[in-house]
């Protein structure tokens, strides 16, 4: 059989054995045939709280979070409904905040793609910096001691909206509702309490788990402590049609898109696999290794012990250059050794707890890498092995676990995330 994985753009084909391949992917549903009237009947008929045109006055500031480049938010479909709703409030009192987290600033040419052409040139974009403390504002701390610095300038408006995606996340359970404040606008120090090696290390820190989750119920109390006034989750399919749309209260109805995307996108096995073949779902995810841990963690979850993976993705922006990955995968020769210092008291890094899960993987499964963009040695160097040609790769594998060996092969990656049911 010819299956097509999620590379890029365009995707990439290879052809499978049928009698030892299973194939995960998402329950498809077809994106709502009328995405626009369904954003604004869900925006004027809001769960747990007025509709906007009630709840914001004309004299208030009202800031707008949306997802930065690197998720496959259908921004520029969601955003200019929502501010049309806002047409009441002067355009010079909105500010819409790119929630990059740790990541890099967006470009002009990414805020058009994202936003809509028209959206930058009429309206206040700030590109959200974790690492510029001028910008920040300490507005409280957790009840585990995690300080909350978040952006000052998001603090300050009368009106604050998330806008988001939901899907299944590798460590926070689900994306989208109060992310969209921490670590979206949260600068580095709640950022690294929040991904700290405590943190990331408990076994509920995971896909699908939002209450008893570590994380997301830290993540969930600094939006509660820095109060959202009204917000939208979406949830898409594998074209990035929108296939459901919550409006109204925060957390109510994130709740209700997590677990409508939990009923789609997470799928029960029964059994581990020797091989699996995975993707990163293609652009925008897969724009560089440190987001495809994602797709090697989705992965992870039914890898038989000593196992394989084997990730593809495009990687335009490589491993990439900025934050502080690269260095730390790099910095000790085994994943035991990266594990043992990140784990040590003293040790605290910006991107610690991309390179501490993924270095989890590699103690219990051998990971193979294939991308155009990225050079052998440098995959080498992240301890994994570089693969040039896919199915040769593959039928390695086969000859190395034995002919009879089980192949799962998730073509979109973290878009679908298997899981062990006894």
């Amino acid at each position: 059989m010819i299956t097509k994985l999620d590379y890029g753009k365009d995707g990439i084909n290879i052809e499978l054995p049928d009698k030892i391949t299973t194939i995960i992917e998402p329950t498809f549903l077809p994106g709502i045939p009328d995405p626009i009237g369904a954003i604004k009947n869900a925006i004027r008929n809001p769960i747990g709280t007025l509709p906007l045109k009630k709840l914001v006055k004309p004299n208030q500031t009202v800031g707008i979070s949306v997802c930065d480049i690197t998720r496959p938010m259908p921004t520029s479909t969601v955003l200019p409904v929502l501010l049309k709703e806002l047409e009441h409030i002067p355009n010079e009192q909105i500010t819409i905040f790119i929630a990059t987290g740790t990541h890099r600033a967006n470009t002009a040419s990414e805020l058009d793609l994202m936003l809509g052409i028209n959206i930058r040139n009429k309206y206040n974009i700030i590109n959200h910096d974790a690492f510029n403390e001028k910008d920040l504002e300490l507005a409280g701390k957790t009840s585990n001691n995690i300080p909350i610095w978040l952006n000052k300038k998001w603090i300050n408006n009368d009106i604050k909206i998330t806008t988001g995606f939901v899907e299944p996340h590798f460590f926070a359970g689900f994306s989208g509702g109060p992310k969209m404040v921490a670590p979206g606008l949260a600068g580095f120090k709640t950022i690294m309490g929040l991904h700290s090696s405590k943190m990331i290390s408990n076994p509920n820190s995971t896909w699908g788990i939002t209450f008893g989750n570590p994380i997301h119920d830290s993540i969930r109390e600094i939006a509660k402590i820095n109060k959202v006034d009204f917000s939208i989750d979406v949830s898409i399919n594998r074209d990035h049609q929108i296939t459901s749309i919550y409006a109204g209260e925060l957390f109510t109805i994130h709740k209700a898109c997590s677990d409508f995307v939990k009923h789609i996108s997470m799928k029960p096995l029964s059994k581990r696999f020797p091989i699996i073949l995975t993707s990163n779902s293609g652009y925008p995810l897969d724009l560089n290794l440190y987001q495809a841990v994602k797709g090697i963690s989705a992965a992870a979850q039914v890898v038989e012990e000593k196992g394989s993976i084997l990730c593809v993705a495009e990687c335009k922006d490589g491993i990439p250059s900025h934050g502080k990955f690269k260095q730390i995968l790099e910095s000790r020769d085994t994943p035991e050794g990266l594990l043992e210092m990140i784990n040590s008291d003293k040790y605290e890094s910006h991107d610690q707890w991309q390179v501490q899960i993924l270095a989890q993987i590699m103690t219990k499964a051998n990971i193979s890498f294939m991308s155009e963009n990225i050079k052998d040695q440098d995959i080498i160097s992240a301890h994994m092995n570089p693969i040039t040609n896919l199915e040769k790769t593959l039928d390695e594998k086969i000859k190395e676990y034995g002919k009879g060996s089980q192949i799962l092969v998730l073509p979109q990656g973290p878009q679908t995330i298997p899981y062990i049911y006894n």
